[in-house]
């Protein structure tokens, strides 16, 4: 106990020795240190593994609200290909500056088919087609529209899970792989619905 008083008593020594201007950079040095720390953990995170996204619109009712506030998982899809069922942010095709959030309906090489407020899946395993059976939307929502689409080997077929609402690839197209910017990971706001984002969803096909 000795040693230790008589050590702290030579630090106040010298700490008071210091002249206000020595005081003040050793200050700002120390602060100089905790900003640039920080900056090397948030920049690679906040550019390179996720981004946060808000919520404009009706168009993903009743699974994400306007005003919700998003955690975007951008790393995920550097190592494996979006899925169907995955709600994904992605940048307008027709104006990049633009993201609009929508769930995965159709892959790549799919032929999507909408017709009678239903959807119609043809792929190898289904070359026949099959009825995409969807349980996180509103019972009585319809798709509405009468379509075929066939998906090339980088597209994808998206919509909003509030169909009567929606403006998504009934309207504006498949969209590339290319313009995917990641998949929602975490739900931050409002307060009674933060919480990790399902996105593994089971289909009948």
């Amino acid at each position: 106990m000795q040693l230790f008083k008589k050590k702290s008593a030579k630090k106040d020594f010298d700490d008071k020795n210091l002249s206000i201007g020595q005081q003040a950079l050793i200050f700002f040095w120390e602060i100089f240190k905790v900003v640039v720390i920080s900056l090397a953990i948030i920049i690679p995170v906040r550019y390179f593994l996720i981004k946060p996204f808000y919520v404009k619109g009706a168009s993903m009712e009743p699974n994400f609200y306007d005003h919700e506030y998003l955690i975007i998982n951008e790393i995920g899809y550097r190592f494996d290909e979006p899925q169907r069922g995955d709600t994904v942010v992605f940048k307008f095709p027709f104006d990049t500056t633009q993201y609009f959030i929508k769930r995965v309906i159709g892959l790549p090489g799919e032929i999507i088919k909408i017709s009678e407020g239903k959807i119609y899946i043809f792929n190898e395993a289904h070359p026949e087609g099959e009825l995409l059976e969807e349980n996180y939307l509103l019972p009585a929502m319809k798709t509405l529209g009468d379509l075929e689409v066939n998906l090339a080997e980088d597209e994808y077929f998206l919509m909003g899970d509030n169909r009567i609402a929606s403006l998504d690839s009934r309207s504006f197209g498949p969209v590339k792989r290319q313009y995917i910017v990641g998949k929602t990971l975490l739900r931050g706001w409002p307060i009674n619905r933060v919480g990790l984002v399902i996105n593994e969803l089971e289909y009948n096909l």
